[in-house]
């Protein structure tokens, strides 16, 4: 199993975060990596909640993943699943209110795991395992930042 984790912070409360990290129709328009988003199930937002979008890839062309929520707990936590060839991931978003210069903020942390589920990707796991996590902490980073300005007020300019 591989596991990847970044954190960032978010000068917003997490209810907002929360509320932008789960509205799927607008995903498309905040998240660069991210295509069109088709939900694949009716009802309101939560566990069995899922979809599919195209998403970029860090070598350029996209790739098409499924999203299936299995656990959310508003505006803490957020656990969604997604196959892949031979490997299952889990993506995990925790939001911790914090304070930081006197204001609302909130601590985010995405965390990716990989678990193989054939004998080969574990011996490609084994050789390539850096390769992947680098790319997959990039991919990471890269959502967090897109979910970081989305949460920003309009008009609102970063402190240098």
């Amino acid at each position: 199993m591989s596991t990847v984790a970044v954190t960032g912070f978010i000068e917003a409360h997490a209810v907002d975060v929360w509320r932008l990290l789960t509205d799927l129709p607008g995903r498309a328009a905040r998240m660069t990596s991210a295509g069109p988003t088709e939900l694949l199930t009716p009802g309101p937002f939560g566990p069995g909640t899922a979809w599919r979008e195209e998403r970029a890839q860090p070598g350029g062309g996209t790739l098409t993943e499924e999203f299936l929520v299995v656990e959310a707990l508003p505006p803490h936590r957020l656990v969604l699943c997604s196959s892949g060839a031979d490997v299952d991931y889990r993506i995990t978003w925790t939001l911790r209110p914090v304070r930081r210069r006197r204001r609302g903020c909130t601590a985010v942390t995405v965390t990716q795991e990989a678990v193989p589920t054939a004998p080969y990707p574990r011996v490609v796991a084994l050789l390539l395992g850096g390769l992947a996590a680098r790319a997959v902490e990039v991919a990471l980073r890269r959502d967090l930042a897109d979910l970081t300005v989305a949460a920003r007020p309009s008009g609102a300019v970063e402190a240098a």
